[in-house]
This record gives C-alpha cells, structure tokens and sequence, in this order.
C-alpha cells in the first residue's frame, strides 16, 4: 500500500514509524526544513542553550505504550516543572496549592481548612456550569480567578472567559497539599538532545522517505497514494472553503542575559495589562547543562491569520457550525484521514497525540488485513 503523510511533527512520525515498523513503505511531506512541528528545538547560536523553538515542551504520561514507544528514540532526563505566576509583581505557585492560598491570603491553612475556604468563596450556580468563567467562579470563587486566569485565558484565547468550554478550567488541577510540582505523572522528562532528534530517530527507517522544504497541494500528487493522512490545519486542506476555522498563532521575543532572569524555567503573567502570556527560560529546561548566559523567550498569543502559522485551535462553549461543516466533507473523502491537533481540531497534550497516533496506525493496519476502508476520523 502507496501511503502520505503530511506533516512530520510528533504525530505525523509517530504514524509514520508505526506503520514503517508493521512493514508499510511510508513517504513524509513537511513543509519546514526540519521534522518535530511545534515541539522543535534547536542549540542557539549566541549562547549553545537548547531552544523549545515554538515554546516550552515537557514530556509527562501515565501510559506506558507511549513512554515504551517515545523511549525506544531518546533518552529522557528527569525533569520536574515549577511554574510561577506573576501577579502583580508578587510569584506564586501553580496550579494553586496550599502554597499558593496561604500566600495570597496570607494565612496558614491547613488542607482542611484550606478546602473550607474555597468552598465558602465559591459562586454556587442554579444551572451546571456552561462556559469557563462559570466554572470557574462555582470552582474557587472571584477572586482566586480574577487573579490567576481572567487575564490570563483572554490573552491565551483571544476571547472572553464566558466564551470558552468549562472543560478548559476542569482540566487545571486545585491542590491542597504543598508540592509545586506542576506535572503528577509516573513518567517526567525531556529528552536529553532536544525533541528534533527524537523525531529524526523516530523517522530514521529503511521503509521511511521524508521530504522537507515541501508544501502538500491536494492535486500535486496525491492521487498516486492508496492513503493520505493529514496533520494540517482542517481548514486548510479544503483551501478555507468555508471559511477559516479559529486556530491561535504564537510569536516569540527572545532577549539574552547574564546568569539567571527568573525563579523558574515558566513564569504565567495573568495580569491584562502585560501583553505577554509568559516567559520561558529555556537553560532551566536542560538542567545538566551549564550556561553563562541565558536565553529567554515572551510569548504572545494572538488570533491565526492568512499568513500565520496555526499554534492550536480555539473550541467554544456554543460548539461551532464551520467546524461540523469541514468534520462532514472530511468523511466524505476517500482514502483520506486527519490525525493530530490540527487536523482534529483538539488540544492535545504531547503524550496524548502520540497516543493517539498510534491507536491511528493500529486501526490502519487493522483496515489493511481485513480490506475494509480506513476512516476519516480515529477519536470520537
């Protein structure tokens, strides 16, 4: 079987090698001159920091398959994540923990009176929460969320709170013990040479082929392929026939110091007067290494435009009609699928793409042995 697949980030590749490894000759379209998508990294040539080119990735899952799978092409080093917001000048602790409620209301809570406090500050609602903010006032109350996330997911989203899912603010974890750990899985780490090399090894196979510096048109070549797999932005594949889905971009400033600029590798700058998201220095993310200098990057989110890379996608509370629109043509195609971020329109976690990248290729390999037709979609 003749199979594309375009884009070589982490789900492109991990499909890629998983249908290279059950005997598949495989070719990879990408349109960089570099594999691993968002989750590229690369030495700065100014200071030798290894640099999370499009923002900070770290590796953290509890599925075995895929840590088994991603381990096989890189070692890991250890890493445990603090994130600090600034808020006002002052840095907590995040998600919020007791640390974080003792410092921001000055007092000394135990877990059990702690736990009180936010249920006495919490908003009660006639209804279940619909959107974000909803969730959120219910969850911890005003103040706690006008804080640490009012400003904060209006300028990761680009929209207003009450705009937005209430899974969104499910997903972000309240603690009440004092572990700043940001991550609470059995497998943490970064690989050791940077992302880019783990997508290279995970791409290095005899049944292999990659393309790079190559931009995928539907009617460039296509047609001599059995199956087309596609990572893109949905929206893109059928031109913006309908119109464009709403996908967020990112920008980077990066300045250089001498010796540290911050407490931690992330520091989160909810207040909506800072035009930022937040600061990453990218030496703290590589611990083992020694560095004079330090490089740091601000990262701006703002709304994908026409000529603007798509970072990932904006879901709303009211669901989306375009969206229905463009998932219907995709499952009217032949031969053709949509794995990834991207192409799925859902914000996924590293581990969770890989994941489901994998599940993709055993559902294609599946298809294969029993002659029936590959689908459009792997996830519901």
């Amino acid at each position: 079987m003749r199979i594309l697949i375009v884009g070589a980030g982490v789900s492109g590749a991990t499909l890629a090698r998983s249908l290279a490894d059950a005997g598949n000759p495989v070719r990879v379209v990408e349109a960089k001159p570099h594999p691993g998508g968002h989750c590229h990294t690369e030495r700065d040539a100014r200071t030798g920091i290894m640099k999370h080119a499009f923002g900070p990735h770290i590796f953290h899952s509890d599925d075995m398959d895929v840590w088994s799978f991603v381990s096989r092409f890189a070692e890991f080093r250890p890493f445990a994540l603090e994130v600090k917001a600034n808020v006002a000048g002052r840095l907590f602790s995040l998600p919020i923990n007791l640390n974080t409620l003792n410092q921001f209301f000055g007092r000394q809570f135990t877990a059990e009176d702690a736990q009180a406090h936010i249920r006495n500050l919490s908003v009660p609602l006639d209804h279940d929460p619909r959107n974000f903010e909803e969730q959120a006032i219910s969850s911890i109350g005003e103040a706690l969320y006008n804080a640490f996330f009012k400003g904060y997911t209006q300028k990761q989203w680009g929209r207003p709170p009450d705009q937005l899912p209430a899974d969104i603010f499910k997903r972000l974890p309240l603690r009440f013990t004092k572990d700043n750990n940001y991550f609470h899985h059995s497998r943490i780490g970064i690989p050791q040479e940077g992302y880019t090399a783990l997508v290279e090894k995970m791409l290095r196979h005899p049944l292999i082929t990659v393309e790079y510096d190559t931009k995928f048109r539907r009617d460039g070549g296509d047609h001599e392929f059995d199956q087309v797999f596609y990572t893109g932005g949905l929206d893109a594949f059928f031109n913006f026939e309908f119109g464009r889905l709403p996908y967020r971009s990112l920008r980077f400033e990066d300045f250089i110091v001498t010796g540290d600029f911050q407490e931690s590798a992330i520091v989160t700058y909810p207040d909506p007067e800072v035009p930022y998201t937040r600061i990453s220095e990218h030496k703290k993310f590589a611990r083992w290494e020694t560095h004079e200098k330090s490089l740091c990057s601000r990262e701006f989110s703002f709304e994908c435009g026409e000529n603007d890379v798509p970072f990932y996608p904006v879901n709303l509370a009211a669901g989306s009609a375009l969206l229905d629109r463009y998932r219907y043509e995709a499952t009217q195609l032949r031969n053709v699928s949509f794995v990834g971020r991207l192409a799925t329109f859902k914000y996924l976690d590293m581990d969770v793409a890989i994941g489901q990248a994998r599940h993709a290729a055993a559902v294609t390999i599946g298809c294969l042995t029993t002659d029936l037709p590959v689908p459009a979609f792997f996830q519901p």
